[in-house]
């Protein structure tokens, strides 16, 4: 991995107005009741358009659409800021007539959603508009399962947003310079949000969707995964959802689709989360077999493969742990090799190839609580780091090749005690190989980059000697984004570099913001 220098992060300078608002990333502000189904809130329009005027091709019975309720920014009521200060999230406290309110300037693009469910988990899937989408407005597609208030009533939504344009910044009263070279992507309307429901029994704890090296357009089968409260694992075929959303003319009739294709049952009544995709590449870049891996509360992790008539789940479960699986990521190097993390506050390698389902590799005491979720690194030539987060809020980077020397206990190469409360999710940059994202149950989503190096300005200090606050915060903490409550699960984009998503008991958030 390169080194980087950061001379000062957003984290910095947050100016505070005498009408007591202090700006930051993103900070929590008022917001309107929900509709029944779902809002996409835009920061910059001031309109309300129901989703049958904005939707094309939506039904006249609102079954593949939401409403739309966009609420403007709130702004300052005075006509100039205060003097600047550092606001730490976690360290500092808001006044009871203090607000955050979101920095424009630190995004490229921020949207939000509500839904009438909360939905634990998300995934983000891919689509045929090409890779490495810079240009706005931006469209994307998702998954996501709801937590309703009764096991019938949940389901999983297949989304797609679109006209997802950039975050319009105020010019400061510049002239027309701006004005002339006004960024087309920055477009003064609403983002518009569609869906297609599949019926589900029971909660969904997590939703993964399989790996897609190739376009979706070439496929005969996109397949997700959903881990229910029911204890059961369903695997759905969302490729027919996707397709009625490019071709909104041709009649679609979801109940030709709506039942899973395969249902788990290894795991008896036992709930889980812990679950993960890998995919068999073929010599044309097609996806040749699947592999699902998932895991229990049991200490369970059963394996599921394709095969010429579908779906065959082993009996043999993989069985080391003590207590409860919490998280499961295939190697992206080698086909044969996952990891797991426990409450056991365990880290545990396994091949599929070993006799008697006993775990390869494992590190206890990896954290002083229980293990949350892991990453495995992406990118090739780091594919041997991998990322955890833990019950106490701490974030440990681990080099597996210090694991094969068994009378050492390894250290982790990097770690971070900026989170204080439970890392709820974490995730590698897809191509960044030093870059992560992680969210907390302290309603925070952090990005981070291991190659920053702190830097001095032309004073000859850095940023933590400019301001006291900031000796807190780590020079790899790149950014901080807030506003959302009881963050659960953040992702980064595939397709669009840079972009984010994340869900919250109060819905989605998709950004991206200007440090990465």
């Amino acid at each position: 991995m390169s080194s980087k220098k950061r001379s000062a992060g957003h984290l910095a300078d947050v100016p505070e107005s005498e009408s007591s608002s202090k700006r930051g990333p993103l900070g929590k502000r008022p917001t309107g009741e929900k509709d029944d189904m779902g809002d996409f809130e835009d920061e910059w329009d001031d309109e309300v358009e129901k989703d049958e005027d904005v939707i094309e091709g939506a039904k006249s019975d609102d079954e593949n659409a939401m409403d739309i309720d966009v609420q403007p920014a709130i702004e300052d009521s005075d006509p100039a800021p205060g003097p600047t200060q550092t606001f730490i999230p976690g360290r500092h406290v808001l006044s009871k007539d203090e607000i955050l309110e979101p920095d424009q300037s630190a995004y490229e693009m921020l949207h939000r959603m509500h839904v009438a469910w909360p939905c634990l988990s998300f995934d983000i899937l891919r689509d045929n508009l090409g890779d490495e989408r810079r240009k706005y407005p931006a469209t994307s597609f998702s998954v996501t399962g709801t937590q309703a208030d009764v096991a019938k009533n949940n389901e999983v939504l297949v989304l797609k947003m679109s006209s997802l344009h950039k975050t319009q910044k105020d010019d400061g009263g510049c002239d027309s310079d701006s004005d002339e070279e006004e960024d087309e992507g920055a477009l003064d309307e609403d983002a518009v949000l569609e869906y297609k429901s599949i019926p589900h029994t029971g909660g969904v704890n997590r939703i993964r969707a399989q790996p897609m090296p190739s376009s979706p357009s070439t496929a005969s089968n996109y397949h997700v995964a959903t881990w229910a409260d029911t204890g059961k694992v369903h695997i759905f075929d969302v490729l027919p959802y996707l397709r009625a959303f490019d071709d909104p003319v041709t009649s679609f009739d979801p109940s030709k689709y709506n039942k899973p294709l395969h249902t788990i049952q290894a795991h008896g009544k036992e709930e889980g989360f812990a679950m993960d995709w890998a995919a068999s590449i073929g010599s044309n870049g097609a996806v040749s077999g699947l592999r699902l891996v998932t895991g229990d509360i049991a200490s369970k992790i059963y394996l599921t493969t394709t095969t010429k008539t579908g779906f065959t789940t082993s009996p043999n479960p993989f069985t080391s742990h003590t207590s409860s699986i919490e998280d499961l990521q295939w190697s992206p190097s080698e086909g044969t090799v996952f990891a797991s993390c426990s409450a056991d506050q365990s880290i545990r390698i396994w091949d599929v190839r070993v006799k008697g389902r006993r775990s390869a590799m494992f590190v206890e005491r990896v954290h002083d609580s229980d293990i949350n979720v892991i990453s495995w690194n992406k990118v090739a030539s780091t594919s041997y780091l991998l990322v955890s987060g833990g019950d106490e809020g701490g974030i440990k980077v681990w080099d597996l090749r210090s694991w094969n020397k068994p009378d050492l206990r390894p250290s982790p190469v990097a770690s971070f005690s900026w989170h204080k409360a439970p890392i709820t999710s974490i995730e590698w940059h897809p191509t960044e190989d030093s870059a992560f994202v992680a969210s907390g149950a302290d309603d925070q989503v952090t990005i981070w980059d291991l190659a920053v190096e702190e830097d001095q300005d032309e004073t000859g200090l850095s940023a933590q000697e400019q301001d006291p606050a900031m000796k807190e915060v780590p020079p790899q903490l790149l950014f901080v984004h807030q506003g959302q409550k009881d963050i659960k699960e953040v992702h980064w984009h595939h397709q669009i570099p840079g972009a984010v998503m994340s869900t919250a008991l109060d819905g989605f958030n998709v950004f991206k913001t200007i440090s990465i």
